[in-house]
């Protein structure tokens, strides 16, 4: 995106442009994004939209006013590349994958001039000040006007987001904020029975909500799936923030499911009290609460077995049943990370304030968002307002 902006933004020919990959095919990440539909953007409403940055929606804001979730669909046709609406909100490619957006990606890049130089990977600068690349030919050193790294954050370290970049910056004067894990799993301490029996097992529609230490609550329905150590999926990774938090202020964080959203408190309680006759009292909760499976697994493993003959503690652990989470899983397993380039060490423009002509982008910046579009759409944004800045350093000093 830094490319396409300046290619668009300068004359012809005005500027050469080279983009540098440490992969030997470029966008591996993005063709990874698609491989479950490549779901580029959100349709939701864009306060809603801008919430889902968190803390940082004030640094993002500017980006995606200049390049939202509509520029970023109309982008996508001109490369032509329908997308649609899917129930959820979520935004797809008509094909629901990534390959054809990238071929005709590139195409175009190509079309303008942008020089692709694949298993080159960054590794700070020399003496001179010249950019450093380790390639299969050995060492290469390459000077630049201006430069955007546009680098990841740390997780799938397999496709080159390692997060090797942090101390080269920091060496360098850079305000890193720490590399953590963002939409992930974590480790629940399960018995061996449970483990055996559930591991891989998606658990169905709860509501889970938490309350942090500062007394915020976190509400959100969905579904996750069971681990050997413990969960993750969709509704575990749109609280994953806040858990992690909690677990690092406090040692652990408490997540309660609502195993039973359909039902109230007060209809399980009097489903409860009928009669078992001679059923098992397993098969009575079953069948009076329509618990099977997996949550009927996992009453087994979180309450007390006493509370089994106590409908009113039983229906209050149906309703708000207590996981404690003890750790999320490491940085290299989560689908994104947080920290990063601090904002406050970048301008306007997102150049580092520490290094003129050097400006950032994507993952590498200090943000994070839940999955549902959130992530592709800023990282497209903050690519494009960084080329933008670039092409602008550039001009002013020419």
């Amino acid at each position: 995106m830094a490319a396409e902006a300046i290619t668009q933004g300068a004359a012809a020919g005005a500027i050469k442009v080279d983009v540098y990959d440490a992969m030997p095919s470029v966008g591996r990440k993005f063709l990874l994004a698609g491989k479950g539909g490549l779901n580029l953007t959100h349709a939701e409403s864009p306060e809603a939209f801008l919430a889902r940055y968190g803390a940082r929606r004030d640094r993002i804001a500017p980006l995606l006013a200049a390049f939202g979730p509509d520029a970023l669909r109309a982008w996508a046709q001109a490369l032509g590349v329908e997308t649609f609406t899917g129930s959820s909100g979520r935004v797809f490619p008509t094909g629901m994958k990534a390959a054809p957006l990238l071929r005709a990606w590139l195409h175009r890049l190509r079309a303008a001039d942008v020089t692709f130089h694949v298993r080159h990977r960054w590794t700070g600068w020399d003496s001179d000040g010249a950019l450093r690349f380790a390639t299969p030919r050995g060492e290469r050193a390459v000077r630049a006007d201006v430069v955007v790294l546009a680098l990841g954050g740390g997780s799938w370290p397999q496709l080159g987001t390692d997060g090797a970049w942090a101390p080269l910056l920091a060496g360098r004067g850079v305000v890193i904020a720490p590399l953590q894990p963002s939409n992930c799993g974590f480790d629940a301490g399960w018995s061996e029975h449970f483990r055996a029996r559930f591991a891989g097992t998606p658990v169905k529609t709860v509501v889970a909500s938490f309350t942090d230490r500062q007394g915020r609550t976190f509400r959100q329905e969905g579904e996750f799936i069971v681990t050997e150590t413990g969960v993750e999926g969709g509704l575990v990774y749109a609280l994953s923030a806040p858990l992690r938090d909690e677990i690092a202020s406090a040692g652990a964080a408490t997540l309660h499911l609502d195993l039973a959203p359909g039902r109230d408190a007060a209809r399980l309680l009097k489903e409860l009290a009928h009669p078992r006759g001679r059923r098992s009292l397993s098969g009575h909760i079953q069948s009076r609460t329509g618990l099977k499976g997996v949550k009927m697994g996992f009453l087994r493993e979180l309450v007390p077995a006493a509370d089994f003959a106590d409908p009113a503690r039983l229906v209050a652990a149906i309703k708000a049943l207590p996981l404690k989470l003890l750790a999320a899983r490491p940085l290299a397993e989560a689908i994104s990370s947080a920290g990063g380039v601090a904002f406050e060490a970048l301008d306007e423009r997102l150049m580092v304030r520490a290094l003129p002509g050097v400006f950032c982008a994507g993952e590498m910046l200090d943000w994070e968002a839940p999955t549902g579009g959130y992530l592709l759409s800023a990282c497209f944004a903050s690519g494009r307002a960084a080329g933008a800045g670039a092409l602008q350093w550039l001009q002013e000093r020419n």
